[in-house]
């Protein structure tokens, strides 16, 4: 495929092959197959393998057999080959922030910086973080010599979703590995291409056949197979609360462990001693990062009474000129959606805010671009508390501004929604930053900024978020079971 130059202005689009499943070290056809589409254009970017309920058997397979020899594999050896993992990543970042713009829709600079970037720190930490995976001594009364080991659970099914493809795959499949575990990967047939490219990088960088899989298709056809499976031990889950409802039950059935991020709702606060141009420019990028399709995103500002009508004047005249268009012109800050249907949601939930008597405070539509799944950053003002365009997620460029007269009523609006994945507040009292930080239902608080994110900082849901978490040393629990040792001295 096209590589992207360094020169400025607009970047070429690559030319991507047709994409195989993978599975164990192999690349494998299938007679049936599906369209991947660029979402700036709407045409067919290449077509993709559509796996099956028998794929999803051979990948477990595949990754059952492999399990005991990467399990054996020193630490120290998985260390080396995630760290390979990380430099190969890094010198294909330009390919592949340039597929992962194509596929996803956003814009490329993103890709680059951010996306590229976080995957190659992922596996860097992991690969550190496997070589410190150890149990304890625990001294007890009775004549006995008691220690705890941590053990890799076994196959890993890892499914994924559409918005952020190379990071949310990573963030799985790094520490799955690190602990010893395979991995089968179904990612989000809307945007699979990175995890094929992926997939290629890892067994260049040294992971053993079968240790990882990828079968792309369809959830309905091959997603409650690999969900069920008897030959998994784990799911590890990103996508819609209502799918991860469904995967939850079906492990359940099992017992199976599962993690589960799902959806996000964050309020974003703003107290009467912020900074307002600060709070506006942080508010913007809270909700239009990657199109608004961010689980951790900001779609709800709550703004303090005395600062309400500045901070809606300002977003009036700022948020117009964010540019929208093309991902792979370096000026753009948001692309499209990721596809039609995402589009359809986010116009339906406009519509709703206009019949509950919302006022748009700027853009409420699709802009005047040929082509692809393009929708304005649009702010809604005045809705009523309980309408469902501010309870429900919508996952798209949408901003709702609500009013607040106290720190209580603040902290119960936010914490209104069924969601508690992220939350954000801004003031410059110490004190109440981590007062209200406290009271906030939310798996990870930001406190004047958004979306600072580290490998080294986990994050996850509650309520209908999800539970378990990812990133840091806490996502390795996930990964690993804990078997006592006792040794008699008698």
């Amino acid at each position: 495929m096209t590589a992207v130059d360094e020169r400025p202005g607009t970047r070429p689009r690559p030319d991507v092959e047709p994409g195989r499943l993978f599975i164990g070290g192999r690349w494998t056809e299938t007679e049936a197959r599906f369209d991947a589409v660029d979402p700036a254009t709407g045409r067919t970017l290449t077509s993709l393998a559509r796996g099956t309920a028998a794929d999803v058997d051979a990948a477990v397979a595949a990754a059952r057999q492999a399990a005991p020899g990467w399990a054996a594999t020193p630490a120290r050896e998985r260390a080396r080959v995630l760290h390979r993992v990380a430099d190969l990543v890094r010198s294909r970042a330009d390919e592949l922030a340039a597929l992962e713009s194509a596929d996803v829709g956003k814009p490329i600079s993103l890709c680059r910086a951010v996306d590229v970037e976080t995957v190659a720190e992922q596996y860097e930490y992991y690969s550190a973080l496997a070589q410190g995976l150890d149990g304890a001594t625990r001294p007890v009364p009775i004549p006995a010599h008691a220690y705890t080991r941590r053990e890799p659970l076994g196959v890993v099914a890892a499914i994924t979703p559409f918005n952020f493809p190379l990071v949310l795959s990573a963030s799985k499949i790094a520490p799955a590995l690190a602990a010893g575990n395979t991995v089968v990967h179904k990612p989000a047939e809307d945007t699979s291409l990175s995890a094929l490219l992926m997939a290629g990088l890892l067994a260049e960088a040294g992971v053993p056949d079968g240790v990882l899989n990828v079968v792309t298709g369809f959830g309905s056809e091959i997603g409650d197979t690999l969900l069920s499976h008897p030959g998994v031990d784990k799911i590890a889950f990103t996508g819609s609360t209502a799918v991860g409802r469904h995967a939850a039950a079906l492990a359940g059935r099992h017992l199976k462990p599962v993690t589960l991020e799902l959806g996000g709702n964050a309020a974003h606060i703003v107290f009467e001693d912020a900074d307002v141009e600060q709070a506006v420019g942080a508010a913007i990028k809270a909700f239009v990062f990657n199109t608004g399709q961010f689980c951790m995103g900001g779609p709800r500002l709550l703004v303090a009474g005395a600062l309400y009508d500045t901070i809606l004047a300002a977003l009036a005249e700022a948020v117009p000129q964010v540019p929208v268009g093309d991902p792979f012109d370096l000026a753009t800050v948001v692309g499209p959606m990721a596809g039609e249907r995402h589009r359809a949601k986010v116009e339906q939930y406009v519509e709703q805010a206009r019949a509950d008597g919302g006022r748009i405070v700027a853009g409420g539509g699709r802009p005047d671009i040929e082509g692809g799944f393009f929708f304005q950053p649009t702010v809604i003002a005045d809705l009523p508390d309980d309408s469902r365009v501010i309870r429900e997620e919508i996952f798209g460029p949408v901003l709702t501004v609500q009013r607040f007269t106290s720190e209580d009523e603040a902290v119960a609006l936010a914490n209104s929604t069924p969601y508690g994945l992220a939350a954000g507040l801004r003031t410059t009292n110490l004190a109440r930053a981590h007062r209200v930080a406290a009271r906030l239902q939310a798996g990870i608080v930001w406190v004047n900024d958004w979306a600072m994110l580290d490998p080294a900082i986990p994050f996850g849901g509650v309520k209908d978020s999800g539970y378990g978490r990812e990133h840091g040393p806490e996502s390795l629990d996930a990964y690993t079971r804990t078997k006592s040792v006792v040794i008699s001295l008698a």
